[in-house]
């Protein structure tokens, strides 16, 4: 699979999110960007919303939040109104990535949003995990024929397998599915990482990991189990603070985890059982059979005149017990490294 010009199958596609972490800036926004390259980001993603698309002016209760968040006791439509990023810099922040060589999407949340951003010709779509229920959202952005990334950090398995469908239904299968745990920052027992395998093989599609850990082994460990994405929050300082700082890496913890990942995917490499070429030189350091004292022409061969010892330039140690017994066709001095032709 391909997103843009990047093959996610020849590297892993490391996400920047901005989210909120622009704290009502367009400066900041832009240099925030330009940390995400500079810290080797792949892509910046934005999120397209207006408090208006993404819910409802209202007091009552069950429009506050309370679920022992970071955000309790704010209502969703001022959080979201705080939160969002101006749809007028989106424009000025996709080409701002795009001349630093970055590739620039977002997650739309409802479709206006997508229709704006095919406006911009986002390479894809990020529906984001809150959202996977919205089966007719879904279609809406599958249909446009682009890549679509879903994460799936409030999904049963019912709920991911019918947002496949929807993408599959209008002929979309350009799809890939982020393990993600909805809490934030999210608790290193619950991000169940062996889920990642498992959903490859149950889904068939490439899948890849939305991590709110303030740890950075959790996207070594995907990329390990065969995570293809990792996506993390992005902010330039934790102390500028905002709806998303505490659980956004800052620019030298995004470089690292960038690093670590990179490292990751060298040691993963590919199954094989060939031996590389400092592996083939280093078989000169095995074992192999070699004369051990001076010995005469028509002598026995002995364990005592005939050793297994380091370094491998003899016969191979499995031949020993075959030639004891056996005598030497001439005289070969200490040191010797053992072949079928000394050998009567």
């Amino acid at each position: 699979m391909t997103i843009g010009k990047h093959n996610l199958n020849e590297k892993v596609f490391i996400i920047a999110e901005l989210s909120a972490n622009h704290n009502g800036s367009l400066q900041t926004a832009l240099d925030t960007i330009t940390a995400m390259s500079d810290s080797g980001a792949d892509a910046i993603k934005l999120q397209t919303y207006t408090p208006n698309t993404i819910t409802l002016d209202c007091d009552t209760d069950m429009f506050t939040i309370s679920q022992g968040t970071l955000w309790d006791k704010r209502k969703f439509y001022d959080l979201y109104a705080e939160a969002m990023t101006p749809w007028e810099w989106h424009e000025a922040l996709f080409n701002h990535a795009k001349n630093l060589g970055r590739q620039a999407f977002s997650s739309p949340f409802d479709p206006t949003a997508v229709d704006f951003l095919e406006n911009l010709d986002v390479p894809a779509y990020k529906i984001a995990s809150f959202e996977i229920t919205d089966i007719p959202l879904i279609e809406y952005t599958a249909a446009k024929g682009k890549p679509i990334i879903i994460s799936t950090g409030i999904a049963t398995l019912e709920d991911i397998q019918e947002a496949l469908e929807a993408c599959q239904r209008v002929g979309n299968n350009q799809i890939t599915l982020l393990k993600c745990t909805s809490a934030y920052p999210a608790a290193l027992e619950e991000m169940n990482l062996l889920t990642i395998p498992d959903m490859i093989q149950k889904f068939g599609v490439t899948v890849g990991l939305s991590d709110h850990t303030m740890s950075l082994s959790a996207p070594i460990a995907a990329v390990a189990l065969g995570a293809r994405v990792i996506e993390k929050h992005f902010i330039l300082s934790r102390d500028m603070g905002g709806a998303d700082s505490a659980f956004s890496l800052e620019p030298h913890e995004f470089r690292t985890m960038v690093d670590a990942v990179r490292d990751t995917e060298k040691l993963m490499g590919k199954v094989t059982y060939d031996l590389s070429p400092k592996s083939l030189k280093s078989r000169e350091f095995s074992r192999s059979l070699f004369i051990a004292k001076d010995v005469k022409a028509g002598e026995a061969i002995t364990v005592k005149n005939v050793r297994s010892v380091r370094p491998g330039f003899g016969m191979a140690p499995k031949y020993q017990k075959e030639i004891i017994g056996k005598t030497f066709k001439a005289d070969y001095v200490k040191g010797t490294p053992l072949t079928w032709e000394h050998i009567e």
